[in-house]
């Protein structure tokens, strides 16, 4: 049986809480600016590829009309 939920009467108590939550916070930022950054890289690849086949189509079909 879970106990009732507890607010210390010291606040101090409150800073271990607070240390984890930064931490966590600071991760979950890290790991959507890497997340970010390798969607960036892999947009710009993508378009790369896809210009150069919208480039070879494109020659595809003018030499043969």
């Amino acid at each position: 049986m879970m106990p009732f939920l507890y607010f210390p009467d010291d606040k101090s108590e409150y800073i271990p809480a607070v240390i984890s939550l930064v931490i966590f916070m600071i991760g979950a930022g890290v790991a959507l600016y890497l997340i970010y950054k390798y969607s960036k890289k892999q947009e710009k690849k993508f378009d790369e590829q896809y210009k150069n086949l919208k480039i070879e189509k494109h020659d595809d079909t003018s030499t043969t009309q």
